[in-house]
């Protein structure tokens, strides 16, 4: 298939051994699977996951519920986790009243207000969308964004029940999983005891904490950790069908499980120095302070990308080894791949018989 760079590619064989990985890591650890999904905002995707054992799909944003709720023929996934604390407009509680009779349907909630918001804008009545949606109280595990204190996760869910709401539990996302060192194996930890102590504080008032949910692609390595054991239900990663330079960096995949990269033309050669044809508007702009360049190279593991702009990435080799020509292509793996995805229409995949994948979800951001 010929194809005009850049354009973000997807190795389909490196793929299904991630998504397959990780649906045995699940299966061995007795936890469930539920990705999320705005890592790759593609029908093609959830279907293969879905395939491999997920019980359903995580999405961040209403619209994403929306587009994977319209794409369920493709993918076979009819129960979606909005895992975010929403605070629903009249408008965005009718779009969760539709999804609600169109899907399974679970969402997030972190603070007594928000709780008894919620369930008065879906209505509390016999057979009304808030018996049909399913509540988890978000914690902070760590990351200090969003989610109450692992101990008062118990009075959120009070609060939950009090205004006509299912509530089944609780869940984390450990962020601050993202760095180098000991930084995974911590947030692991952290994750665990937040997750417990929350589960524990629901069951103080007499709210069974049937899902308790976490996961992050740094941290699913841990989740065999058989002091973890009973803890976890389900994890929700996202990035591990990808991987992209970050996990990279961090240790937890290495360069021959990156899946996604941006293919690039060199426009330009001067000593070893190359500049490319792909710049933040198909890799994004993400550059954590720990990262050591705006991307990596799959096939040159040593150069590094030292200055990024919209449309051009300028690219320093070490001394010795062999400069890529003019005209030639080269594979980039961006720093994250959620924001690269969300970049494009489509993706170009390969293995098999290449196809076009449309990127379904992109730019569903309300």
């Amino acid at each position: 298939m010929q194809v005009d760079t850049p354009y973000l590619e997807v190795d389909t064989e490196r793929l299904e051994t991630n998504v397959a990985r990780v649906a045995d890591l699940a299966r061995a650890a007795g936890v469930d699977v539920r990705p999320h999904a705005k890592t790759h905002k593609c029908a093609e995707i959830a279907r293969r996951q879905i395939d491999h054992g997920a019980v359903g799909l995580t999405v961040a944003t209403i619209g994403e519920a929306e587009a994977f709720a319209d794409a369920a023929g493709t993918t076979g996934c009819t129960d979606i986790f909005i895992a975010y604390p929403l605070w629903p407009t009249p408008t965005k509680a009718a779009r969760l009243r539709s999804l609600a009779d169109r899907v399974s349907l679970r969402v997030g909630v972190e603070s007594v207000e928000g709780a008894r918001h919620l369930g008065s804008v879906l209505d509390t009545g016999t057979s009304s969308p808030a018996g049909r949606v399913e509540v988890l109280v978000e914690v902070d595990s760590g990351q200090h964004r969003t989610g109450a204190s692992p101990e008062r996760a118990g009075e959120v869910a009070a609060a939950g029940v009090a205004a006509g709401l299912d509530v089944i539990g609780v869940f984390t996302f450990p962020g601050h999983s993202y760095g180098v060192g000991d930084t995974r194996s911590g947030a692991a930890e952290q994750e665990i005891r937040a997750l417990h102590t929350a589960a524990e504080s629901l069951r103080a008032q007499g709210i069974e904490p049937r899902v308790r949910s976490g996961g992050s692609t740094p941290t699913i390595a841990f989740v065999a950790d058989p002091r973890h054991a009973g803890v976890l239900t389900e994890i929700r990663p996202g990035v591990y069908p990808f991987n992209d330079a970050q996990q990279v960096e961090i240790g937890s995949c290495g360069f021959d499980e990156v899946a996604l990269t941006a293919v690039s033309t060199v426009i330009r050669r001067e000593g070893r120095r190359i500049v490319l044809d792909a710049g933040s508007k198909i890799l994004g702009a993400d550059r954590a302070p720990w990262a050591t360049g705006y991307g990596r190279l799959l096939d040159h593991h040593d150069a590094r990308i030292v200055l990024l702009s919209e449309h051009h990435a300028v690219v320093e080799f070490p001394s010795g080894g062999e400069v890529p020509a003019l005209g030639y292509i080269v594979r980039v793996v961006p720093n994250h791949v959620c924001n690269a995805v969300n970049l494009v229409d489509e993706l170009v995949a390969i293995g098999g018989s290449d196809s076009r994948w449309p990127v379904i979800a992109r730019g569903r951001n309300t």
